[in-house]
């Protein structure tokens, strides 16, 4: 047999581990934000905090929670419905204006999520320690945020090689640093503008700015800890996946995530009655629109199939 004919080797799951440099950058897009909201709240509560820092915080939350939970998750992670291209960079720039860190490097780490839910290799379990009550303090910790202070990143060229190849995605991979400064600069522009005050500019820079994104990160951390901690288990899964209702609002739609981690490529994850998924309803806009096609809805076919028979 020649090397021509045999199989190239796996690439590994991870790459060089981080730099300093890198490491510092990280740990203060963590830390600024949530100084930030320590800070806001005991300064400002109660007569810093005005309808305009409220209304701009809400409107920036929705808008990069959405570009994270459609773009980065359903859209770019899953493929979950086709898009127009002037979406696709849309959703990306949406998503980066959530400093989670940019789309192609965020979309590998989930990608590997799934492929390990739960499991050696996966890079945010909160089962990698033990069943123990230290042990899950350890790994809830680890889940939420903690693996974010880690050297490790994930081999973007096995996780997310489609996303390399786009040369749209990359530039807006690329700049990442950009979005993440309009994301803080433009609430404190308009808050100021608004105001006709350097004060509106101000609180509107801690609220609407840096505690809204430290408030954001939270949510989201919230789906990888505690969506894999507590709540229901209705659907058939590899991983310990539940859902947790009281984030769905917030989370818009992510906290349904035993539904999602059993249909992993489904556009909507509150799949039961009841159970409120934004991202599902704003993905359905858009394909009313003709903006995205293809799009995968939950079958009731394959909902039975994987629902565990309780009886």
């Amino acid at each position: 047999m020649t090397s021509s004919t045999l199989a190239a080797p796996k690439p590994l799951l991870a790459e060089q581990p981080r730099s300093r440099t890198e490491m510092f950058v990280i740990r203060a897009f963590l830390v600024i934000p949530f100084a930030a909201l320590v800070a806001a709240v005991p300064l400002t509560w109660g007569w810093g905090l005005s309808w305009v820092d409220v209304t701009l915080a809400a409107v920036f939350y929705t808008l990069s929670t959405l570009g994270v939970t459609i773009g980065y998750h359903r859209y770019f992670t899953h493929g979950a419905f086709k898009a127009k291209r002037a979406l696709r960079v849309a959703l990306a720039i949406a998503g980066g204006l959530a400093a989670q860190g940019p789309v192609i490097g965020w979309v590998a780490d989930h990608r590997r999520h799934h492929a390990f839910s739960d499991r050696e290799g996966d890079p945010h379990s909160p089962w990698l320690f033990g069943t123990s009550p230290v042990a899950l303090a350890r790994g809830f910790w680890h889940a939420h945020m903690g693996w974010l202070f880690g050297r490790d990143t994930t081999n973007v060229d096995r996780f997310a090689p489609d996303l390399l190849a786009d040369n749209d995605i990359r530039v807006v991979d690329r700049l990442f640093p950009l979005w993440v400064a309009l994301s803080v600069a433009v609430p404190t522009v308009l808050g100021g503008v608004i105001t006709w005050s350097w004060w509106g500019a101000l609180t509107a820079f801690l609220w609407a700015g840096l505690a809204r994104i430290s408030f954001q990160h939270h949510v989201t951390w919230s789906v990888n800890s505690i969506c894999h901690m507590i709540g229901d288990r209705p659907f058939a899964a590899r991983d310990r996946s539940a859902n947790f209702w009281p984030l769905a609002i917030l989370s818009m739609g992510e906290s349904w995530h035993n539904s999602h981690h059993a249909d992993p490529t489904c556009a909507r994850h509150g799949v039961d009655r009841g159970q409120l998924d934004v991202s599902a309803r704003v993905i359905w806009a858009f394909e009313r629109l003709g903006w995205v096609w293809q799009v995968r809805w939950p079958r009731p076919r394959r909902l039975a199939a994987l629902r565990v028979d309780t009886r």
